[in-house]
């Protein structure tokens, strides 16, 4: 199926990720998270052949892709056992932003360190009483002079302790109506008055919550990206490769889980044949595995709209993505989990931790209700409950 849609040349970067991801593979992030660091050698190795930033244009360092090349990327990693969860954030969130809305000088200054690893960026929207309403986000920023002031909290923020700088989603004063409305600014680590502090998740993974503090964080006006009366429309272009990305993240891992369970099937004789020839194995492998395949298309199609500049289509596809692999994700672990029945929960085959790493497709960026209540009212033309 896939070689119906896929260029040869996606193919062939499919092809060429896997290989790299499989040279790392499951036992090497489980090693990295059990010394509590960073996966910093298949980052830095996937940087060198061109991964990080392949959907980067090709004047600052990057591949000249797209979002679509991206999610392969991220995908194909998952399938091996060692995604790059940051991959969702600096390049597709980050890079895309600053690309589609930063002025020269910023686009000179971030995105060829993006792209070769040597910078990392992360993103900072979700704050503790907002939690999926953007309008509720109460970080301000108001002027000072030729400056900025930045106030407010954010939590849930992923890979700050690595990153070179945040992108804040924050708000400003329309001059006109008194309302508030979204802006990105480019927050340094090391400002002043900005400080941050980990959030204790049972969720094992190599990149660390954090919650962050932005107390009168003193910013030049050219740490404002893209136009300040843009609004959602800056935003946006980030939150649709989010869900896209997430969506790869999703898939990947879902892969990765019955690929396991398929090996596992294959091999494990209780009675007189392979328990994977008996139909209540095999038929809810079957399934997991058509889920997975459903969402990859619509995650395909996602990127392919968003790439052509179709925003509003690529919205409701990305959430759809999102939504659908986040589902597909839970059942194929749970299923490759009761596959192995006992040693599903074993350290040796390495799926239990799935099981909690799975919910996260489920929840984030934006929960499964919320993508219903969208596609319910932009869809399906439906009345708001809220």
């Amino acid at each position: 199926m896939t070689t119906l849609i896929e260029s040869e040349e996606h193919q062939a970067l499919r092809k060429a990720v896997s290989a790299l991801g499989k040279r790392y593979g499951r036992d090497y992030l489980t090693r990295v998270m059990a010394e509590g660091r960073y996966p910093t050698e298949l980052w830095q190795e996937a940087a060198e052949l061109g991964y990080l930033g392949v959907n980067l244009p090709e004047e600052y360092g990057g591949g000249g892709g797209g979002i679509a090349e991206l999610s392969i990327v991220l995908e194909e990693l998952g399938a091996s056992g060692a995604p790059l969860l940051m991959l969702v954030v600096s390049p597709a969130i980050c890079g895309t932003v600053i690309s589609r809305f930063g002025t020269e000088d910023q686009k000179r200054t971030w995105l060829p360190g993006l792209a070769d690893g040597t910078k990392l960026m992360a993103f900072g929207i979700t704050e503790p009483d907002a939690g999926s309403n953007s309008h509720r986000i109460t970080t301000t920023a108001r002027r000072d002079g030729d400056d900025w002031l930045l106030t407010g909290r954010k939590v849930f923020i992923s890979g700050v302790d690595h990153a070179d700088a945040v992108l804040i989603v924050g708000r400003t004063e329309d001059a006109r109506t008194g309302k508030l409305k979204p802006c990105l600014f480019i927050v340094p680590r090391d400002a002043e008055g900005f400080s941050r502090s980990p959030i204790d998740m049972e969720l094992n993974a190599a990149e660390k919550q954090w919650e962050l503090v932005l107390d009168d964080v003193r910013l030049p006006a050219d740490a404002l990206v893209g136009e300040e009366d843009a609004g959602l429309l800056q935003l946006f272009a980030g939150l649709n490769p989010e869900r896209i990305m997430t969506a790869a993240f999703a898939i990947g891992m879902g892969r990765y889980a019955v690929a396991k369970a398929l090996d596992y099937a294959r091999e494990r004789t209780v009675w007189k044949t392979p328990i994977g020839a008996h139909q209540a194995i095999a038929h809810p492998l079957a399934q997991a595995h058509i889920d997975l395949e459903l969402a990859k298309l619509m995650m395909q199609k996602a990127a392919l709209l968003y790439d052509a500049g179709d925003d509003i289509g690529a919205g409701e596809a990305a959430n759809m993505a999102k939504y659908a692999a986040g589902e597909a994700c839970v059942r194929a672990v749970d299923q490759a989990v009761h596959t192995l029945g006992g040693n599903g929960l074993t350290r040796e085959f390495g799926l239990a931790s799935l099981i909690v790493g799975a919910r996260v497709a489920r929840i984030a960026p934006v929960s499964r209700e919320m993508i219903l209540n969208y596609i319910s009212h932009q869809t399906l033309g439906l009345p708001k409950s809220y």
